[in-house]
């Protein structure tokens, strides 16, 4: 009996579906479109800080006025469009003293916040590291500057040196380092007895290579935003002092000399020191807000 082969009829050639494209990504231009659209409030909010700083480099873009020259025929003029925050009692744009102090002011802000990051930054890194004694002197000394309210220590750092816009901003710097070293050395305890640095010390790494490599920049965030949080007490604080007379002076368009300046003035020439004053609560709210996207991004939305 002979085998018999079967064979089955040829289902045809088969067609496979067509591959579904995927969507493009989204071009950097919508990126950044539905981002500003998402977060108005942070994009007005690094404009104005942009503003700020461009009036602290180049004034010059911002008023083509001469911020220390009074006109005797426009004293006391009101907000208009010659004049958009109106003139003081010696005919002197306040405008252009509000752009031009800006170098002044954000000067002093910024080498406040700078020693209070390196100072604190650096007391909170030591005693998070290296603990024990060294830990407990290092944060009874941070215990100590807390106790003192910060516009009281800056009052009295800056009456011990002398006014000036230098020593304002290490009165607010001093006034500022507290907060730091706490927040450094919370994050470095908390990063110290991690994975990564356990390992980094049993491969034999020494030390100060395990603090710059791996503790310092895993560390480093909470004090940004700190940072950024800090410019705008620090700009309160210069202000402050410049209102209280210790700051640069006169005729030095400083924010808190403008302020002080209108004070006598309220009743008839509100101005002088009302749009000043809108100007430092802007900048203030401005950097709050950009912290704050900050601290959303590293350290986590709470």
């Amino acid at each position: 009996m002979s085998e018999m082969l079967t064979t089955e009829p040829s289902a045809g050639p088969r067609h496979r579906p067509a591959p579904v494209p995927l969507p493009e990504a989204p071009r950097a231009g919508h990126r950044l479109l539905r981002f500003m659209l998402r977060r108005p409030g942070l994009v007005l909010a690094v404009l104005v800080v942009l503003l700020a700083v461009l009036a602290a480099l180049r004034p010059s873009l911002l008023t083509d006025r001469d911020p220390l020259r009074g006109v005797p025929a426009e004293i006391l003029r009101p907000p208009s469009s010659q004049h958009w925050f109106g003139t003081d009692e010696l005919g002197r744009d306040l405008y252009a003293r509000v752009v031009h102090g800006a170098a002044l002011s954000l000067e002093a802000t910024l080498i406040a916040v700078a020693v209070a990051f390196l100072a604190g930054g650096g007391l909170g890194l030591v005693a998070g590291f290296v603990g024990g004694w060294v830990e407990t002197a290092l944060m009874r000394l941070v215990d100590v500057l807390l106790a003192v309210p910060g516009l009281f220590l800056s009052l009295a750092v800056v009456a011990a040196l002398g006014r000036g816009t230098l020593n304002v901003a290490f009165a607010v710097g001093l006034a500022g380092v507290a907060g730091f070293a706490r927040v450094v050395r919370a994050e470095v305890l908390r990063i110290r007895h991690a994975p990564f640095v356990e390992a980094a010390r049993l491969s034999g790494a020494r030390p100060l290579s395990v603090l710059v490599r791996h503790v310092l920049p895993n560390a480093a965030g909470p004090a940004v935003v700190l940072a950024v949080l800090d410019l705008g007490t620090a700009v309160l604080a210069v202000s402050s002092l410049g209102f209280l007379g210790y700051g640069a002076p006169p005729p030095a368009p400083e924010w808190g000399t403008l302020i002080a300046d209108g004070r006598n003035y309220l009743a008839g020439a509100w101005w002088m020191s009302t749009l000043a004053g809108l100007s430092v609560a802007v900048i203030v709210l401005a950097t709050h807000r950009i912290s704050r996207a900050l601290d959303g991004e590293w350290g986590g939305e709470r």
